[in-house]
């Protein structure tokens, strides 16, 4: 919907210039995501893929969109090499990564003294990441890891063992190196078994608002996480938050991922109204340099800047879930604890390794 949103918008404001919308289910399963893009790229007419929400999805689109000088921009695959070693020139990173995130709740539950950890990881290529990026800023901040547990993706729905081992540990801090229903099962199982109520901080280095609700805020009371988008942050993120709820069922609010579908549709459309539908079908290369040179505001997250690398930064915020008499309707989960400021809130591009960076 947030891709759709900024389609809208656009045609609104261009009307001369058509542009067509394609969506499609890449089942978890990078063959599939790779099937989808060859055909939309050689057949369909397609000039940007976007979204992908499978890191090893993304990584295979690379190679494609370099091969036929296309264009993707990654608004819901997560890990860092993105922008790392596996970085290219037809592709961009946006929203949230697998260094932004955990930087951001390491780096405070760090200076609240949780200095030990012990991370429940998916064992797939986006857990993996997430706790690998985790554990190197715990260490980097002078604190310790005192072990980890990696269980099976997907299919997991008893993390008692896990959360058992975790607690042996002695570690003050339960980092969560998963997402979706994984992190909604540690969290409540976590809470059923006491160890949040016995002083344990629980840290979700890969939860999106969506897993709160599923939680319910007796149980994620307190618990941690970061969003380079939160709806209730301020009038610009509201407005669309609210616009983007009234069309779906059940009215959710949108997560980093969605929001990110529109601000990155959003800019790419602005540059091919800049530089004109012809130029900009001939080359997702050049159309990376002109999305560059264009100023990147919009009311997602703010001001943006697109940097070398490919990776999209802006600011991330520090966000604790509420207690339940806080919270004054649904979707009011969260309250604001810090905010990490643009040069701070991804990693320095000359800790990547992104090969272009040395040519």
């Amino acid at each position: 919907m947030g891709a759709q949103l900024a389609v809208e918008d656009f045609a609104v404001a261009h009307p001369e210039i058509k542009v067509e919308l394609l969506a499609a289910d890449l089942q978890l399963k990078p063959d599939v995501a790779l099937a989808v893009a060859g055909d939309w790229y050689d057949n369909k007419g397609v000039d940007l893929i976007t979204d992908v929400p499978l890191s090893s999805a993304a990584f295979a689109i690379n190679d494609m969109a370099k091969a036929k000088d296309k264009l993707a921009i990654y608004t819901g695959a997560a890990s860092s090499a993105l922008t790392g070693a596996r970085c290219g020139p037809n592709h961009l990173h946006w929203a949230y990564d697998t260094w932004g995130i955990p930087h951001a709740v390491v780096a405070a539950t760090l200076k609240d003294g949780g200095d030990t950890w012990y991370f429940i990881t998916a064992d797939y290529t986006y857990g993996h990441t997430l706790a690998d990026d985790a554990s190197k800023l715990v260490r980097a901040g002078g604190g310790k890891v005192l072990g980890e547990a990696a269980h099976p993706f997907p299919g997991t729905t008893d993390f008692s063992a896990f959360l058992l081992q975790a607690q042996a540990s002695g570690a003050k801090v339960i980092g969560l190196a998963n997402g979706g229903s994984d992190a909604v099962n540690c969290i409540k199982q976590a809470a059923e078994f006491g160890l949040i109520k016995s002083g344990r901080r629980v840290v979700g280095v890969g939860l999106l608002l969506n897993d709160i609700l599923a939680i319910g805020l007796q149980s994620a009371q307190g618990v941690r996480l970061a969003e380079p988008y939160y709806w209730d942050l301020n009038d610009g993120t509201r407005n669309f938050g609210r616009r983007f709820a009234a069309r779906m069922p059940n009215r959710p609010m949108p997560d980093s991922a969605q929001a990110g579908q529109y601000s990155a549709v959003t800019h790419y459309l602005k540059t091919v109204a800049a530089v004109g539908v012809p130029r900009a079908k001939a080359s997702g290369r050049d159309m990376i340099d002109q999305m560059r040179a264009i100023p990147v505001e919009d009311p997602i997250f703010g001001k943006s800047i697109i940097r070398t690398d490919g990776r999209g930064i802006h600011p991330i915020y520090l966000l604790e879930a509420k207690s339940p008499s806080e919270s004054k309707e649904t979707w009011d989960l969260m309250k604001l604890i810090s905010t990490v400021p643009i040069d701070e809130a991804f990693r320095p591009m000359i800790e990547g390794g992104c090969p272009m960076l040395k040519s």
